[in-house]
């Protein structure tokens, strides 16, 4: 059937959340760029305790709202807006009320937590005092982030996606204001900056859940808390969402355990140099600010993981379930696979360009104020070493909902589950010989082994990818990649690395150019039609024409 390229609901919901994700992206960089200079790498430690604080807020978020409950969750309020739009609200106003209770319990336990470490090991642990008083500031934004996602899900629902791609530039709004206005009048005082920030978090879970909780109401929403009524399409959410749950928490607690392997195994200036409960026998293979490189290595590559792989994913993530619904399998499977297709054209060149520019790119954003040319090596080291997965990381969130949308959450999970071993056992064989870089790629390969696994594993099922497609177009993406990375090398080439902005702004922006260009044209003149579909100027999923 031919559909209108403007209206595809799919390219519709790419390009929206797309477009809202990367304002917030370039936020959320300037962000960080200030908090570089305000802190440096590490902060004498402040920063290493703020990162791992903030990952326990996010692993809630990531699990329970935007993960396993909003993945269960939103193909059965889809199927209830096409039957009953009532049952609909009641469902969400049920949903809603229970995670409210659930949370405030989990942080009451959790508050309880970080006092019973501290009082047991707090004085003990170098530098754990800290991050429990972290971790207890920002425990309350889980609770807002959580209900602000189910509210996101909702509007994903109904088609809108502007206000869920907008809703995280406040948390970077609030941040920005910390950074610039509050923390500097405590002067040096590190952990007082870090516990500035940590309010600016908890001010922006407020904002971004009453955003969006205007804008459903606007779209007809009506908080009706009926539980004979919903308690039945709950139970359905809550029995899908547990295998969910154990799937996207390996995850996440893989990248809460990166954190604490860092935190945990580097040497403090000053300190001894081996580590004491391993009988001084071996040396610590990192030092002091390796959970701060990863999380500015992350925030990197999550750059066109963000733009790329969770908006395509967040897109295609409804029209999949209705495809399931009507069981319309060939649809669904020429739709995820042009999902796919979308995140290979854009995320290959992406992540190859990222390694390319590692070091340029970070002189540029955080070579300022205390970020130092040593802080600047450790760090474009681990931007290099995480951009080598960019195109797993985008592809996996697209793949895990096409699972999601047939209703099968356990064949994620037990890949997952043996991808954790595999992560595991390369974290600690790698971070000797490679530092912290070693854990990012780690990451790395083993996100490529988890996207080739369930790639292979789909395509048993009824819907069928369309692989002579995929091959097309990752052939036609590889060679454009190889003559961009020639373009943008000679580019690079000719370019000083001096120390002024103007010359380092010029040392990123000119290649990246070169690099748009070079790669757009290729990738036209070999026959490539994504883009052309994307911009709304091609073909739709299955080939039909458009326009």
């Amino acid at each position: 059937m031919s559909k209108s390229r403007s209206t595809h609901p799919l390219l519709h919901g790419i390009r929206v959340t797309g477009l809202g994700t990367l304002a917030s992206r370039i936020l959320g960089m300037i962000r960080d760029m200030a908090t570089a200079a305000l802190l440096g790498l590490s902060g004498g430690g402040a920063m290493d305790a703020f990162v791992i604080a903030l990952r326990i807020p996010n692993l809630f978020r990531r699990l329970f709202a935007e993960g396993a409950l909003a993945a269960s969750y939103l193909p059965v309020l889809t199927r209830l807006l096409e039957e009953d739009r009532r049952h609909a609200w009641q469902l969400a106003s049920v949903l809603l009320t229970c995670l409210a209770v659930v949370l405030m319990g989990l942080l009451l336990l959790g508050e309880l937590a970080c006092w019973g470490i501290w009082a047991a090991w707090g004085t003990e642990i170098e530098g754990l005092s800290l991050v429990l008083g972290l971790t207890a500031t920002m425990l309350p934004y889980a609770v807002l982030i959580c209900l602000a996602a189910q509210v996101a899900a909702t509007l994903h629902a109904l088609s809108h996606f502007t206000a869920p791609a907008l809703a995280p530039t406040l948390l970077n709004v609030c941040w920005l204001a910390g950074v610039w206005f509050i923390a500097p009048t405590f002067g040096p005082d590190r952990e007082a900056q870090v516990f500035v920030l940590a309010g600016c978090v908890l001010a922006a879970g407020v904002f971004q859940l009453a955003l969006q909780a205007v804008v459903l109401f606007q779209l007809g929403f009506r908080f009706d808390f009926d539980w004979t009524a919903g308690r039945g399409a709950l139970g359905e959410v809550v029995r899908a969402m547990a295998p969910m749950v154990a799937g996207l928490a390996i995850t996440q607690v893989n990248t809460l355990m990166d954190n604490l392997i860092a935190w945990g195994l580097s040497s403090v200036p000053g300190g001894p140099d081996r580590i004491a409960w391993l009988g001084n026998a071996v040396a610590y293979p990192m030092r002091q600010g390796a959970s701060a490189a990863i999380y500015y290595g992350e925030r990197l590559y999550q750059f066109p993981l963000g733009i790329l792989g969770l908006a395509v994913a967040t897109a295609i993530f409804p029209l999949l379930s209705r495809h399931a619904i009507r069981k319309q399998f060939d649809q669904l499977g020429a739709d995820l696979t042009l999902g796919l297709r979308m995140v290979l054209m854009l995320s290959l060149p992406a992540g190859i360009g990222l390694m390319l520019l590692a070091e340029p790119i970070t002189r540029l954003l955080f070579e300022h104020g205390q970020f130092d040319a040593t802080d600047v090596a450790r760090t474009a080291r681990m931007i290099t070493c995480y951009s080598m997965g960019v195109w797993a990381y985008c592809a996996l969130p697209v793949l895990v909902r096409g699972y999601y949308a047939l209703g099968d959450r356990i064949t994620p999970v037990r890949v997952g589950a043996a991808v954790v071993g595999v992560n595991l056992v390369l974290n600690f064989t790698l971070i000797w010989p490679l530092a912290e870089a070693g854990l990012a790629v780690a990451t790395s390969i083993s996100a490529a082994v988890q996207v080739l696994v369930l790639t292979a594993l789909f395509s048993r099922r009824k819907c069928k990818l369309n692989w002579p497609e995929l091959a097309a177009t990752l052939l036609r993406a590889g060679v454009a990649t190889g003559l961009m990375v020639v373009a943008a090398w000679i580019a690079l080439s000719y370019l000083s690395a001096g120390p002024s902005i103007a010359e380092r702004l010029v040392r990123v922006l000119l290649p990246v150019a070169v690099s748009v260009v070079v790669y757009g044209v290729t990738y036209h003149l070999v026959g490539g039609r994504e883009l052309n579909m994307l911009l709304g100027r091609g073909k739709g999923a299955g080939g039909d024409e458009e326009g």
